[in-house]
């Protein structure tokens, strides 16, 4: 697959979908970068909470969206996220950034900055991007566009089985929530594209997912 060297591959989809370790199999198997866009909501969301902005404000949210410095590894191997010069990697996957993101990603001013830096990113080629708007909104001209879907239990099963402390159900609500905010936020909603191939992995773990990603993109190139 050496003709996919400057390929950008937008992988989309909800929670629990399958979307990271999937994005980072195929990014591995094809020797591509790998940008992981929702961790840089969750940088953003980290840094405000630490510096005790009101994210029941969208304005005070606004005016602070320019301040943190982000640095995204592109390795999918080792994916780093550093914010202000320290590693966030683990801080952003706590349970307060989670229920928290969605406020911060809701805000224009600091969609309009993220989705400049990924664009930048994903400038040079040669990446599986993934997130919620890629296919829609970041890099509506990826020659390649998937969107993963999986049934609500699959979903919650699988992020309860990464969290420590919650439950399959308390998992289903959160997400269902979750959903319903990324969904009819007015600015860049979670949605497929138009283009996209819809991979549903509910009765698929992951190698049998990376193996049918590999299998579009091979069609696609």
């Amino acid at each position: 697959m050496n003709t996919v060297t400057g390929l950008v591959v937008a992988m989309d989809g909800p929670s629990g979908s399958g979307k990271s370790s999937a994005s980072r199999g195929v990014a591995r198997a094809l020797g591509l970068r790998y940008l992981d866009t929702g961790a840089m909501y969750r940088a953003i969301t980290w840094w405000m909470l630490r510096q005790e902005v009101d994210l029941a404000d969208p304005a005070a949210i606004a005016a602070r969206a320019l301040d943190p410095v982000l640095v995204m590894g592109t390795d999918p191997d080792a994916p780093a996220v550093a914010v202000d010069g320290a590693d966030a990697a683990a801080p952003i996957r706590t349970a307060e950034v989670t229920a928290a993101v969605s406020a911060v990603s809701a805000v224009p001013e600091v969609r309009r900055r993220l989705v400049a830096e990924q664009r930048e990113i994903i400038g040079a080629g040669g990446i599986v991007v993934e997130g919620r708007d890629i296919g829609t909104v970041v890099a509506p001209e990826a020659p390649v566009k998937i969107y993963l879907t999986a049934s609500a239990d699959a979903r919650a099963a699988r992020r309860t089985a990464e969290l420590a402390g919650t439950t399959v159900e308390a998992q289903k609500a959160a997400m269902a929530r979750r959903d319903t905010l990324d969904s009819t936020r007015k600015t860049d909603p979670l949605a497929m594209a138009s283009d996209a191939v819809e991979l549903d992995t509910t009765a698929l773990n992951l190698e049998e997912v990376i193996a049918e990603v590999l299998r579009l993109i091979k069609e696609k190139v």
